[in-house]
C-alpha cells in the first residue's frame, strides 16, 4: 500500500467515526427513547477519549516504535466496532464509542508522526495537502454511506463498514517498515516527562494551542448538522448526506488548492490569506442567517474551505518547531485539535435559539485567537 493512502486512511479515522455515524443520531433518538443531547454523548465522548488517547499513543510510539502502537490500536477499533453494531442500548453504545476512539487514536496521532518520519519540508506540506485532498472524501461520502444503510438496512452496519476499513488500514501498518532507529527510554513517568520537554518549546506550544482552535466552527457544525438540518430543517437523511458532503469538497477543494501553491508562495503569506478567508465566511454567516439548508451550507463551504487550505501548512509549520519526540509533540497536536472538536460538538449540541449565529461567533474566535498566536511567535519560529 502507498504510504500516502496509508496515511491519509489513518489519518481518516476520526471523520470516518463520527461522520459516517451522523444520520443515525436522530434514528437512535427515536428507537431509545433519549433526547439529542443524550445522543450526542456517543459523540461527544468519542471525541473527549480520542483527544486523552492520542496523547498516549505518541509517547508509546517514540518508545516502542510506530508499528505495534498503529497494530494494537487498529485491532482495538475493530473489536470495538464490532460493540457499537451489537449495542442494544445507547449505554453499551457509549461505552463501545469509547474504546473505538481510544484505537482510532492511534491511526490520528501517529499519521501526523509518519508524515514527519518520511518527508521534509516542502515535500511534507504537499504530502499533508494530498492526504488533506483524499481524508475530504471521508466526511463527504460517509454521510451518504450512512444515509443509504438507514434506507436499506440498519444503522449497525455503519459500524461493520468500519471494521472492513479498518482491516485494509491495518493491513497496510502490517506491510509498513518501521521508520524509527532510535526510540526514546525509560517507563512511564520517562514517557509522561517527554510532554514536559515539547511543551517547553515555546513557539510549538503556542502554535499548536492557537491553530487547533481555528477549527472551533468547523467541528461545531459536524457536531450540530445533523440536528440543524434533519430535525430543524426537515431535510431527509439522505439529503443531509448532500448538504453534508458539500462542506467536505469545501474542505477538499482547500487541500487541493494548497498543493498547487505549496512551494511557489510563502507559507505565511497563504496563512495571513486563510485568516481573511476564515473571517469573510464569518460574516457571509451572519448576513445569510442560516435559516434555509442552501443559506446554512454557503458560508460553511467557504469556512471549510478555508480551514482545508490552512491545515497542511499550519500543521507543518508547527511540526518544523521540534527535531525530536515527534510522536509525543504529533499527540500534542492532534490532541488540541479533537480536545476542540469535544468542546465545540457539546456547546452546539445545546438548545440554541439560532445554531448557525453560534457558528458564526465560533468562527470570529477562530480567526481572531490562531491570527494572533502567530503573530505573538513569529519571530521566534523556523520555517522550512
Amino acid at each position: 500500500m502507498p504510504n500516502l493512502i496509508l496515511l491519509a486512511l489513518l489519518a481518516s479515522f476520526p471523520p470516518l467515526s463520527t461522520d459516517m455515524y451522523l444520520p443515525a443520531i436522530p434514528t437512535l433518538q427515536t428507537q431509545w427513547s433519549i433526547s439529542y443531547a443524550t445522543a450526542n454523548l456517543s459523540l461527544v465522548l468519542f471525541m473527549g477519549v480520542f483527544s486523552v488517547f492520542l496523547l498516549i499513543h505518541g509517547p508509546l510510539s517514540d518508545r516502542f516504535g510506530r508499528k505495534p502502537v498503529l497494530t494494537g490500536g487498529l485491532t482495538l477499533f475493530i473489536l470495538a466496532s464490532f460493540g457499537c453494531a451489537l449495542s442494544p442500548s445507547i449505554e453499551v453504545m457509549i461505552a463501545c464509542r469509547c474504546l473505538q476512539a481510544a484505537g482510532a487514536a492511534a491511526g490520528a496521532s501517529l499519521a501526523l508522526a509518519l508524515s514527519k518520519d518520511l518527508y521534509e519540508g516542502a515535500q511534507r506540506q504537499k504530502i499533508l495537502a494530498h492526504m488533506g485532498v483524499i481524508m475530504a472524501l471521508a466526511p463527504m461520502l460517509a454521510p451518504s454511506i450512512g444515509g443509504l444503510m438507514l434506507k436499506f438496512a440498519s444503522w449497525r452496519w455503519i459500524f461493520i463498514f468500519q471494521v472492513g476499513l479498518a482491516l485494509i488500514g491495518l493491513y497496510g501498518v502490517l506491510r509498513l517498515k518501521e521508520p524509527l532507529t532510535e526510540f526514546t527510554r525509560g517507563g512511564f513517568l520517562s514517557m509522561a516527562g517527554r510532554y514536559r520537554l515539547v511543551l517547553g518549546n515555546l513557539p510549538f506550544t503556542v502554535l499548536a494551542s492557537g491553530f487547533a482552535l481555528m477549527s472551533l466552527p468547523h467541528f461545531a457544525f459536524i457536531g450540530g448538522s445533523a440536528d440543524m438540518y434533519i430535525n430543524e430543517l426537515g431535510l431527509s437523511e439522505q439529503a443531509f448526506g448532500i448538504y453534508f458532503g458539500a462542506n467536505a469538497i469545501g474542505f477538499m477543494l482547500g487541500s487541493f488548492i494548497c498543493t498547487r501553491m505549496v512551494g511557489t508562495y510563502k507559507p505565511l503569506h497563504m496563512l495571513y490569506t486563510t485568516f481573511a478567508c476564515l473571517f469573510a465566511s464569518t460574516l457571509l454567516m451572519f448576513v445569510l442567517g442560516g435559516r434555509t439548508p442552501l443559506t446554512l451550507a454557503i458560508p460553511m463551504f467557504c469556512m471549510a474551505l478555508s480551514v482545508g487550505f490552512s491545515r497542511p501548512i499550519s500543521n507543518s509549520m508547527i511540526l518544523d518547531q521540534v527535531d525530536s519526540d515527534v510522536g509525543a509533540a504529533s499527540g500534542i497536536l492532534t490532541f488540541e485539535i479533537f480536545f476542540v472538536a469535544a468542546v465545540s460538538m457539546q456547546l452546539i449540541s445545546w438548545d440554541w435559539p439560532h445554531k448557525p449565529y453560534v457558528l458564526g461567533v465560533l468562527g470570529v474566535f477562530g480567526t481572531l485567537i490562531p491570527l494572533a498566536a502567530l503573530l505573538a511567535v513569529k519571530k521566534r519560529c523556523r520555517f522550512n
